[in-house]
């Protein structure tokens, strides 16, 4: 017996939930972004109204009103985000108590038990799921339905917003052959270019190109990518309560124009680093290594990494060593297509116990009072959003110091 896997995406998430609050602005073009008042700030989101602009997530803001003068900015909320995320998944629970998140706003529901329970057809349990979500919470999703996680969530990218793809044995080469190869999951340039190099254009093409012959054009992804293509995908949907603890806390953007400057590259760090260290301390743990990965507009990565004196989860702790780290190894003028911040090396913060020597010991004031106001500000963002407080860097571009980094620990 096949399964029965959904995958539900939340249609313009952020943007929809900002405007749950704004009905007025539903047929104007609105973003959301880390701060409105920025011009370097960055587009986090945006409602299909901007989307005809050609508005992108992760441009900056400058860049964005090149395109579409008359959009409106609205700051993030992401406490907001959080409790929309919570209620759907909650009403995905209904259903089954196999539901995997796989973002905010994305997530794997297994229905494979629990289908005869509600009349036995996926499609209609996932038009009932749209039903219930646009009712209770004013939100729209796209659903895919399939027999694996794979081509679940290419459904719901199939048709949006607000609408339901069924992708089933019969007919995944006829829907999903002819797209193109960067349509599936973890397909990225660089590994499109190089398919490239030997004539897989399409899903299909990757799906019928010899799998040794993969192997060694792509290396051990080259398994994974032809068994997504040909539908040979079997990973199982994890719940929350059974997903191991991480062994790292990453974030990443993809910039739709380069980045050039320290200003502007140090606003994206910041925006990153805020959010890693917000996750580190919402799952209860600290990092005693960070890594930054820049990647230019050919597509070359350069990746970098530093150990830290102490475990931390402090934004700005995290934002001195990432920006030391790249401009350790970067140019200013340098143009940068995307950067990358993981915390690494995890350690519960109880047990981050800190290695001190005569000359570190009075640091550990210092930290405190970090540490706290850290904590005051999430109990802030709680409370009011989360862009209520910001990072001076991002908010006003302060000036950057001239000094050269410092060398790695």
């Amino acid at each position: 017996m096949d399964r029965v896997i959904l995958h539900c995406d939340l249609n313009s998430f952020y943007a929809s939930v900002e405007l749950l609050d704004h009905p007025e602005l539903r047929e104007k073009p609105v973003a959301v972004c880390g701060d409105p008042e920025s011009r370097h700030g960055i587009i986090l989101a945006k409602n299909e109204p901007a989307k005809r602009f050609q508005v992108r997530t992760a441009e900056t803001i400058w860049q964005a009103r090149r395109k579409c003068p008359q959009l409106i900015l609205l700051p993030a909320h992401r406490e907001k985000y959080r409790y929309f995320s919570q209620a759907v998944n909650a009403i995905y629970e209904r259903y089954t108590d196999l539901v995997e998140p796989f973002s905010i706003d994305e997530s794997w529901l297994d229905l494979t038990g629990s289908l005869h329970l509600f009349g036995g057809d996926g499609k209609a349990v996932a038009d009932e799921i749209r039903t219930v979500v646009r009712r209770e919470t004013g939100l729209t999703l796209s659903a895919g339905v399939s027999f694996n996680k794979i081509f679940a969530k290419m459904g719901s990218d199939y048709r949006k917003p607000d609408a339901t793809t069924v992708i089933s044995p019969e007919n995944f080469r006829a829907m999903l052959w002819p797209l193109p190869v960067t349509d599936l999951i973890f397909v990225g340039r660089a590994a499109a270019r190089t398919l490239e190099q030997y004539g897989v254009h399409t899903i299909g093409d990757l799906a019928q190109f010899d799998r040794e012959a993969l192997v060694r054009v792509l290396g051990r992804q080259g398994v994974t990518l032809h068994a997504y293509a040909s539908g040979r995908e079997h990973s199982p949907v994890v719940p929350l309560r059974d997903m191991p603890p991480p062994k790292s806390v990453g974030n990443g953007i993809t910039f739709p124009h380069n980045l050039v400057g320290w200003e502007e590259l140090r606003s994206g760090l910041a925006l990153l680093c805020d959010s890693v260290a917000g996750r580190l301390r919402e799952a209860g743990f600290k990092c005693t290594t960070v890594q930054i990965t820049v990647r230019d507009p050919s597509f070359r990565d350069i990746c970098r990494q530093n150990r830290l004196s102490a475990p931390t989860f402090v934004t700005r702790e995290l934002l001195d060593a990432s920006f030391a780290l790249l401009r350790g190894c970067w140019r200013a003028e340098a143009p940068v297509r995307a950067l990358t911040v993981t915390a690494q090396h995890l350690v519960p913060e109880g047990e981050a116990a800190e290695q001190l020597d005569f000359f570190s010991a009075d640091s550990l004031p210092r930290r405190d009072r970090l540490e706290r106001l850290e904590r005051a500000v999430d109990q802030v963002r709680r409370k009011y959003g989360h862009d209520a407080l910001s990072l001076a860097s991002s908010v006003n571009g302060e000036s950057l110091s001239t000094d050269p980094p410092q060398p790695p620990l």
